[in-house]
């Protein structure tokens, strides 16, 4: 990423820095190739949204950031797309949540799986897990089944930015919470959310954990953290989402 000159004036350059970092992921063997579609149709629907965080989007970051810190044991999962894009990102945001990071993958490999936890180790990561893999989610009969029994297997809320739906299914049929990052409202995995969050993950991971840090910084109560997740409505940041994307307002 260091060999990418693209001046921050040009009106498209987040999206071109997004799309040589999925570049790139594909080159150190982090991200697969049908990586490179599925940035591809994400940075449709966010071209859709202006680009920017709308605000029920940030509504949501909060409502995520309020999960996560009342959590027992949160674990961030982490994909080829995600240890791209924002891996210095997912770091801190487990640092501000103290949360456990997982690799999982649809198209996994030994050499692939090792390769993204040395890149997240690479940008501050102490401890990855997911090369155990000694525990399965049931219900899912390809690679992403595979867990560790002490990090998905047993965690009660889970970060499952850019997820595959049947895996999202799964997880919410193991009474998870899943807060989920995914540019399409109408995707499986943002509607068996618990917490869908419609942007960017390169703006939503930072928003998680920018709201984490306040929420703690403020000294916000259990109490207080019950109040933010139970006024949060799915549903209804959801439907602001679709909307924004259809008529281009903001809610």
């Amino acid at each position: 990423m260091s060999d990418i000159e693209i001046p921050e004036s040009h009106p498209r350059y987040q999206s071109l820095l997004t799309r040589h970092r999925i570049e790139e992921g594909v080159e150190k063997g982090i991200t697969s190739r049908q990586g490179l579609i599925a940035q591809g149709r994400g940075e449709a629907f966010d071209y859709l949204l202006g680009e920017r965080t709308i605000p029920s989007a940030d509504e949501a970051a909060r409502a995520a950031a309020a999960h996560l810190l009342r959590a027992d044991q949160p674990v961030i999962s982490v994909n080829g797309n995600v240890a791209a894009l924002c891996p210095g990102e997912i770091v801190e945001l487990a640092a501000a949540v103290d949360a456990d990071i997982e690799v999982n993958l649809f198209n996994r490999t030994d050499e692939r799986m090792r390769a993204i936890v040395e890149h997240l180790r690479d940008h501050g990561a102490d401890e990855v897990k997911g090369l155990t893999a000694d525990g399965r989610i049931p219900g899912i009969d390809h690679e992403r089944a595979k867990v560790d029994a002490d990090g998905i297997g047993s965690a009660d809320v889970v970060v499952v930015p850019l997820e595959d739906g049947d895996r999202a299914e799964a997880l919410g049929a193991m009474d998870k919470v899943e807060i989920v990052v995914d540019l399409n409202p109408m995707s499986r995995s943002a509607q068996v959310a618990t917490v869908p969050i419609v942007d960017n993950i390169v703006r939503a991971v930072p928003n998680i954990t920018a709201h984490a840090r306040d929420l703690r910084d403020a000294g916000a109560t259990r109490e207080e953290l019950e109040a933010i997740v139970a006024e949060f409505d799915a549903d209804a940041a959801l439907d602001a989402a679709e909307q924004a994307i259809r008529s281009g307002s903001d809610e």
